[in-house]
């Protein structure tokens, strides 16, 4: 199980933070089963924020983005689990709330697009650029959750 475990950045965005849904989703993610390894309540700067979504620069809703994430606080944190990048995606839902099933974060907990509560690593590569850039190796806590055995075979 250990060659498949992966690490996931997952960022509540400001209106998660602003509209009291940080602790039902930290919960979502623990009840799955996966581990809670980083975690920063932080006022992102506009330099990392840019830094976060240079893949999206040349997009006309990139300014916005950038001063959007920057209007408030956000959590910042790595989960660890077996395909915790998939998983951690169709947890998410679709990127649109309206396309998004019920039982999703996003289907359940936000209505439009530009205010979908959540982020959430594209891919593997994405994931450890993503934690990087937002976490020190100093800050990823590694440990055996005393739980594991329960969920994994």
């Amino acid at each position: 199980m250990a060659a498949k475990t992966e690490r996931t950045f997952i960022a509540i965005k400001p209106d998660g933070v602003q509209r009291g849904l940080v602790g039902e989703i930290i919960k979502r993610f623990e009840q799955k089963g996966f581990r809670l390894v980083a975690l920063k309540f932080l006022q992102a700067s506009e330099e990392l924020l840019k830094q976060h979504y240079i893949d999206l620069k040349d997009r006309p809703f990139y300014p916005g983005l950038v001063k959007y994430m920057g209007s408030g606080p956000v959590v910042a944190m790595v989960w660890e689990g077996l395909n915790a990048v998939k998983t951690g995606r169709v947890m998410l839902g679709e990127t649109n709330p309206a396309d998004s099933k019920p039982g999703t974060i996003r289907g359940d907990l936000c209505i439009e697009v530009g205010r979908n509560i959540i982020h959430g690593s594209d891919s593997v590569d994405s994931a450890n650029k993503e934690i990087n850039l937002w976490f020190k190796a100093e800050e990823l806590v590694s440990f055996k959750s005393c739980a594991y055995d329960w969920i994994y075979e």
